[in-house]
């Protein structure tokens, strides 16, 4: 068919066993001060989507959050290039032993009520932003508005923040979160995750969604956005932050600018790369691999499984046919996955590994200890597809309408081979393509096609079910409801035992895996390259949910070796 956290009351750790080692950035080399460190992030082909996070965007994190910090953040320490376990590329899972405190300095769970309460770092100051606010200390003030601001939009997740009881600032630099109940995710709701960054009232007074007006702790101020071309951050002289390394204690961050550079076109950014324009690409395909280490040798490397998975949902929420699972699961039948890795991916894809990731250690699955009637779902047989269909009332197959988004170059590939299959069957696939913005809201206003083709990114071992399959969950494509189903999520969620947690979650995880709302597609692998005048980098691409922040303030550019290269 091809041609050519520390605590015990955690949410679940995982331990990332990245499929090669990266190229480690040599951390002996005496950290240096100056210069634009320009990025091709992993989202390059996307703007900023808003700058209010009360807006509830996935994407805030990965543009905000150079300036609005969180509680809690990944622990670059325990990086691979530090000499620790952790690659530091999952979407938005941390393992417990690799988190620590950012804005928050300690915090101690009490009981009676439950409730956690926070000490913030002293100290810790917001910039002065003409016509927005003066320069002045961060408080337990600005996190209880920031939440509260959260909890207050109509845009808010469905409930989201349900299990909390309060929020409060006991004193100057003390908040106090009271539950309602114990929470798995307690940490990454208003901790690292999403939707957990610290912005000052006065910025919401002044117009938040206004670039121009934002103004955090973090330690880099937003100075220029261009939509569809650029993000610029400058240096904050009064950030707080500092990193020792070789024995000495240095301040962050050490470049004077970053830029995030918005390319819509595929070759545009490998040139970009090639051409030392860029000193870092987040996220390469296979494709273009090997021509770019002939091209440009000296380039860094890091491979790393997709953190999304990529699937058609078929909607469950309207009349049509794939209400009947016996279409469902034709339409997985009838799409040659094994063929797709081999020839498509040439390789570089795994063929299982969604909805849980496999470095969700204790939540996933290989696919061999599944059900069989699972893993027939990732056989190809368009015989059998053929009966299913017939025996659901379509003999002839059917014709639908499936949207797709032309800023991922792979979807655009992949979904027409994913359509010439299902045409073996009788189905016939009616591509529309859509830019980002149209594309997300019309999913987020349920105004799809009956297919929605799509990456949903994993998020963490709870989320990942979570968001996809309960009812009336925003990022829950095919629209899935099963009031039983929803149950057995909140009781995970109050679960303490993290060994009881993940046995439910793999038995959820099969479950819905079995009812086939999506057709389950490969995971890829991708790349990151980067040229080797960037110091203090291992491959590292988040410390939070979508946040590369606190990464990017530790990298310094060796500007000779820069120059001695002739860039």
């Amino acid at each position: 068919m091809i041609r050519g956290l520390r605590r015990t009351m955690l949410a679940g750790a995982a331990v990332l066993s990245l499929a090669t080692a990266p190229a480690l950035a040599e951390t002996k080399d005496k950290p240096q001060y100056g210069g634009t460190l320009e990025i091709g992030t992993v989202y390059v082909t996307l703007s900023a989507l808003s700058w209010d996070p009360a807006d509830w965007n996935w994407k805030s994190n990965h543009d905000s959050g150079q300036f609005y910090e969180q509680l809690f953040v990944g622990d670059l320490s325990k990086a691979k290039r530090n000499g620790g376990t952790q690659a530091f590329v999952l979407d938005a899972h941390l393992p417990s032993d690799a988190i620590k405190g950012e804005l928050a300095e300690t915090w101690e769970w009490k009981k009676d009520p439950l409730r956690i309460e926070i000490k913030l770092r002293k100290g810790v100051m917001f910039p002065a932003k003409p016509g927005v606010m003066e320069s002045r200390e961060l408080t337990a003030d600005d996190v209880v508005h920031s939440y509260n601001r959260l909890n207050n939009s109509p845009k808010k997740l469905l409930a989201y923040f349900d299990h909390i009881e309060k929020v409060e600032a006991t004193d100057k630099h003390t908040v106090v979160f009271t539950f309602k109940h114990y929470f798995a995710e307690w940490d990454y709701r208003f901790g690292w995750g999403y939707y957990s960054g610290i912005h000052p009232k006065e910025v919401a007074d002044a117009g938040i969604s206004n670039w121009r007006n934002a103004n955090g702790t973090g330690p880099f101020m937003l100075t220029d956005f261009v939509q569809g071309n650029s993000n610029t951050y400058t240096k904050n002289p009064i950030y707080w932050g500092r990193e020792t390394i070789g024995g000495t204690e240095y301040k962050l961050p050490f470049v004077d600018k970053v830029v995030y550079r918005t390319i819509k076109d595929e070759a545009t950014w490998i040139a970009a790369l090639r051409t030392g324009k860029l000193d870092m690409l987040e996220a390469i395909r296979w494709q273009n691999v090997e021509s770019l280490k002939k091209s440009a040798p000296e380039l860094q490397w890091n491979r790393w499984l997709n953190q999304s998975g990529t699937f058609m949902a078929m909607r469950v929420d309207v009349d049509g046919p794939f209400k009947d699972i016996r279409v469902r699961r034709a339409l997985n039948m009838a799409v040659n996955k094994q063929e797709i890795v081999k020839a498509y991916y040439n390789g570089h894809a795994e063929l299982f590994a969604y909805p849980q990731h496999p470095d969700y250690t204790g939540y996933f699955e290989p696919l061999e200890s599944m059900p069989a009637s699972v893993q027939e779902l990732f056989k190809y047989d368009p015989a059998k597809a053929k009966k299913l269909l017939a025996e659901a009332g379509y003999p002839n197959g059917f014709t639908t309408k499936v949207q797709v988004c032309s800023c991922s170059p792979d979807h655009m590939d992949l979904l027409p081979l994913v359509a010439a299959y299902l045409e073996q069957v009788g189905v016939k696939l009616e591509i529309v393509p859509m830019e980002y913005a149209a594309f997300l809201s019309a999913m987020t206003t349920r105004k799809m096609t009956p297919a929605y083709f799509m990456n949903n990114g994993h998020t963490n071992p709870t989320t990942t079910i979570r968001k996809s399959f309960v009812t009336g969950q925003q990022w829950n494509p095919s629209g899935w409801s099963d009031p039983e189903f929803d149950k057995k999520m909140d009781i995970a969620y109050q679960e303490p035992d993290e060994a009881k947690r993940q046995a439910m979650l793999r038995e959820m995880t099969r479950e819905i895996l079995d009812k086939a709302p999506y057709i389950w597609l490969p995971t890829p692998y991708v790349y990151t390259a980067w040229w080797p005048w960037v110091k203090n980098y291992g491959g590292e691409l988040r410390v939070g949910a979508v946040r590369p922040g606190p990464i990017y303030a530790r990298i310094w550019i060796d500007q000779d070796l820069k120059k001695k290269m002739g860039h």
